[in-house]
Formats: structure tokens, C-alpha cells, sequence
């Protein structure tokens, strides 16, 4: 490898796994239609990842050969490049949450952004826009009962409170609460009516 793409590749291993790397990040060592190529030259020889259009991350060596970045650092890092929140979407929430033991068969996560399709190798992961209320308290025990309420549905409200709400801390109790002014109307009631029962 000689070049530019030499170059790029250096500045990418010196940055910590998972770190995004965008065109504009490298525009230092060239002009941008030079860097563009070079990083699509990178990315088809499986040197570096396009995960969508316009950002790239350095695949991480093990002694069992290359593997895709963490998800939960890649999407983190991800969350704080664009300036959106991206949680687990309602299904992965309530298995989390012993509400139950099916398991999502294709990776999908809320968003505050746009509809994205993102490539981890051989993982597509599907971001999906969401209503802020269900966004609220990203990466929380509350934020994920809300989602696994609105995934479980009005008919299941009920039953999923009654077997959650012995699992939650005083002040995720009081999160879920601060949170009903954002709800749905048949969850914030069924939260009220749980949470008044103490």
C-alpha cells in the first residue's frame, strides 16, 4: 500500500475502536475527491468498513482474524457523530427485561435521525425514526420499560407492569413517572394507575 491510502490507514489505527471516520476528518492529507477514493479503495479491500454512506470504521484485529467494531461502541460513537439518540428498539427491550424470550431476528434500534441501514460486515443494523416519547431516557431502565410497553401493546400493558415494576429501583420509578407526559394515553394511564398502587 503506498500513498494516500497508506496514510489514511495509519490515522485510523491510531484512533480507538469504533471510531467513525469521515471524509472531512482527513482532509488534512488530501482534497476531498482523493480521500473519498482512497477510502473507497480501503473499504473493497476489507482494510476499513463502509457502515453507510460517508463514514467508515477500522475493522479490529484478533488473533482469530479481523471482527466488526463492538456494536454498542460503534453505535454510541455513531449516536454522538450525529447528534441523535439511538437506543434498542421495544422487542430487544422487553427481552431484556424478562417480558419475553423471543429475540429480534434482525438487529433494529430507535432513532431520533433518519431511517439508516448500517453494515457491520456481514450485520446489516436497521436505525428506524421513532416519536420522541419513545426515545425518552436513552440507555435507562425507565426508557426501555417504555419501549417494551409500546412493543408489547394496550392489551399487554397490564401484565407487563404488574411483572417489571417489582424490578425497578425508587428512582427508576420516579423516571417512569416523570416520563408519562410524553406517553401515549393508554400507557400513561396504565403507568399511573400501577404506580399509585405503590
Amino acid at each position: 500500500m503506498r500513498g494516500l491510502p497508506k496514510y489514511v490507514m495509519e490515522y485510523a489505527r491510531a484512533l480507538p475502536e469504533a471510531t467513525p471516520l469521515c471524509p472531512g476528518a482527513l482532509l488534512h492529507l488530501d482534497h476531498r475527491a482523493a480521500i473519498d477514493q482512497a477510502l473507497s479503495r480501503l473499504a473493497r479491500s476489507g482494510e476499513l468498513m463502509r457502515i453507510c454512506q460517508g463514514v467508515y470504521m477500522r475493522p479490529v484485529e484478533t488473533r482469530f482474524g479481523l471482527r466488526a467494531p463492538r456494536l454498542g461502541k460503534a453505535l454510541a460513537a455513531l449516536s454522538a457523530l450525529w447528534g441523535e439518540t439511538i437506543v434498542p428498539c421495544g422487542g430487544a427491550a422487553a427481552n431484556r427485561l424478562g417480558l419475553t424470550t423471543q429475540n429480534p431476528v434482525r438487529a433494529v434500534y430507535l432513532t431520533s435521525g433518519p431511517n439508516r441501514r448500517l453494515h457491520f460486515g456481514s450485520s446489516v443494523v436497521e436505525l428506524r425514526h421513532a416519536p420522541r416519547w419513545q426515545l425518552a431516557a436513552p440507555h435507562r431502565k425507565a426508557g426501555d420499560v417504555i419501549r417494551a410497553l409500546a412493543w408489547l401493546g394496550p392489551e399487554e400493558v397490564e401484565d407487563g407492569l404488574e411483572t417489571v415494576l417489582p424490578t425497578l429501583r425508587d428512582e427508576e420509578c420516579d423516571e417512569l413517572s416523570a416520563a408519562r407526559a410524553t406517553m401515549l394515553n393508554w400507557m400513561a394511564q396504565a403507568v399511573s394507575a400501577r404506580l399509585a398502587q405503590g
